[in-house]
């Protein structure tokens, strides 16, 4: 069975390659449990999972380990743009960046809106991760010509400074507040698009754009001519110094994060201290799945278990993966829908056709939906991926 998932790797570098598609397919694994969460979890509609005072530990951590995802995939499609970079003109680079930038706003607005909501008439369009990826693209393209410093430099600034914005609070409603939000304090954020149509801005640029700029930064520390022994050093240092970082800034609880800490005396002050602003994403949060995730990246480098070859399948082909795993679980919320004998009537009880507020199953059954969903992507995952490797089509480029 293992010399069958053996797949030819992208280049000349398999530690590179291993490493990277180990960990984003491990995070697109996770990814899936928060949108199983959404679609099947009988309290996701009613429940705030990450309250500290409120929560059970199993919906908390259920939706906390998810928080690795966003920040871990944005980073490495940082890292991925670095690298497929050197393989292009810099114009040409650049040129992509931008088209595949616009290319994945219209699949957010459009693919994913209606994998989400499964709306003919898309009433809501949803910003998400995929917008904020295909904007930092677009800024890429526009800064990549720069010294590598350079952008790490402004990588840097986004990264650690944006909170600052957070503390900004335009004094009335209207356009300034919404270009405001779009850009650096989204939370919930929603636009009228005329009379039938609203857009839902979960997801603002630029705090996600310092993420991507800096993952493009040290993309330079995977090609082949960098010390394999600096890179696993520098990487080290990076990761306990963003976990170090985040535990001095959670406990003196001022700057880095909107919501500080709780004191509640028991055990529930730790859920406190774990829960970070992901809306929008806070220098904490950042320090806190990032550090983790680069120290993966230092140790994982030559783990050739059956289980990395697996979790990797979905790593290289993770736009493709993202967007099935959305329709196959909507396409399961409609046929439990009628199976549980729901009316009618409540097919439009939420923005999630076919999902009322009193539908699901407990942690468990939404575990179990999460586990057969993902194994039924991995042999679509393992065909797309060799016919990616054997076709050239220009489109392929795109997914």
């Amino acid at each position: 069975m293992a010399s069958s998932m053996t797949t030819p790797e992208l280049t000349p570098v398999p530690y590179r390659i291993t490493s990277i598609d180990l960990l984003r397919g491990i995070v697109m694994i996770i990814m899936a449990l928060d949108h199983t969460r959404d679609f099947f979890h009988i309290a996701a509609m009613n429940s705030v999972p990450l309250d500290p005072v409120n929560t059970k530990l199993s919906w908390f951590f259920t939706r906390w380990i998810t928080h690795y995802c966003a920040p871990t995939f944005v980073f490495l499609s940082g890292m991925s743009a670095y690298l497929s970079s050197q393989k292009k003109k810099p114009g040409e680079a650049s040129l992509f960046l931008f088209k595949r930038g616009l290319w994945l706003i219209f699949v957010e607005m459009v693919i994913v809106s209606f994998g989400l909501t499964f709306d003919p008439k898309f009433g809501f369009l949803i910003w998400q991760v995929i917008w904020a990826i295909g904007c930092s693209m677009i800024i890429l393209a526009a800064v990549r010509r720069l010294p590598n410093m350079w952008i790490l430099a402004i990588g840097a600034i986004l990264f650690f400074g944006h909170d600052l914005v957070s503390r900004y609070h335009p004094p009335t409603p209207g356009t300034r507040s919404d270009i405001i939000d779009v850009f650096f304090t989204a939370f919930n954020n929603i636009i009228p698009i005329g009379k039938t149509r609203i857009i839902g801005d979960f997801y603002a640029i630029l705090p996600w754009t310092g993420v991507m700029l800096l993952g493009y930064g040290i993309g330079y520390w995977f090609t082949k001519e960098y010390p394999a022994a600096k890179r696993k050093r520098n990487l080290l240092i990076s990761g306990f110094s963003l976990i170090v970082l985040f535990i001095m800034l959670r406990f003196i609880n001022d700057y880095g994060d909107p919501s500080p800490r709780i004191e509640l005396n028991n055990w529930r002050s730790i859920l406190s201290f774990l829960n970070t602003s992901k809306y929008p994403p806070s220098l904490m949060f950042c320090c806190m799945t990032l550090g983790p995730s680069i120290l993966f990246l230092a140790i994982s480098e030559n783990i050739k278990a059956g289980w990395s070859r697996i979790a990797s399948v979905y790593g290289r082909v993770p736009f493709f993966y993202y967007i099935l795993h959305f329709y196959i679980l909507h396409v399961l919320v409609v046929i439990t829908f009628f199976l549980t004998h729901h009316p009618s009537s409540e097919i439009r009880q939420t923005i999630f056709l076919f999902r009322p507020v009193n539908f699901g199953f407990n942690i468990i059954g939404t575990y179990v939906v999460w586990i057969v969903v993902v194994a039924s992507l991995y042999f679509p995952c393992r065909w797309f991926y060799k016919y990616k490797m054997s076709h050239s089509q220009w489109w392929l480029k795109y997914l």
